[in-house]
């Protein structure tokens, strides 16, 4: 699942997100309806890609999501090899 979050949203939909204090931190609070959009919760990791277009925010890591974009492309080439040796 991958979501843009560009830093020039104009929109009349924006959500307008806080930077808060927390111990020597700071960070975001995001609203109940948006955490429910991402499938997230506290506690949960998001990743944060810079773009050309601003950023990219995306509850799973992308470099998970290549690798099994090729792990899926091996599977599809060598599928009567991998059946093989399945038994």
């Amino acid at each position: 699942m991958c979501y843009n979050v560009r830093m020039n949203i104009q929109t009349s939909s924006a959500k307008r997100l806080k930077v808060v204090k927390i111990g020597n931190s700071v960070g975001v609070v995001f609203p109940r309806e948006v955490l429910a959009k991402l499938r997230i919760a506290q506690g949960d990791e998001i990743f944060l890609t810079e773009s050309a277009q601003g950023y990219l925010m995306r509850a799973i890591d992308p470099d998970f999501v290549d690798a099994m974009t090729a792990a899926e492309g091996i599977m599809r080439e060598d599928r009567e090899i991998l059946a093989v040796l399945a038994k």
